[in-house]
């Protein structure tokens, strides 16, 4: 892949970690500030439940991104960005331009999901 399309890649990831970074920030603070105190009826009190798991389970979710993305990142400094984890062949520009966090190429990401 040439330098220049690399470096697209690159800033793109990155924007990706930091907004990645900020909502998952943001997410576990309103999760710890959501407040329980307050509330009396048992209904209430279990819709204050749902929201708080609801938002430390985005965080959860945000993380694992975050996770993919910098892992992204590591491939593009070691040089192995752009081939595929499992079967070693040269991944697709267009779905690196879709997830450039992406680590199987398209056959081998069909045949995990029809494993899972």
């Amino acid at each position: 892949m040439e330098k220049k399309r690399l470096e697209e890649l690159r800033k793109k990831l990155l924007s990706k970690k930091q907004d990645l970074a900020e909502t998952v920030n943001q997410d576990e603070s309103e999760g710890r500030g959501f407040d329980e105190s307050g509330t009396q009826d048992l209904a209430d009190k279990a819709t204050n439940s749902y929201t708080k798991e609801f938002l430390f389970g985005l965080s959860d979710a945000e993380r694992a991104l975050l996770q993919a993305v910098d892992e992204a990142l590591a491939r593009l400094r070691d040089g192995t960005y752009g081939v595929c984890v499992s079967c070693g062949g040269a991944m697709q520009a267009k779905r690196l331009e879709a997830i450039p966090w992406a680590r199987h190429c398209l056959s081998c990401q069909e045949e995990q999901e029809r494993q899972s």
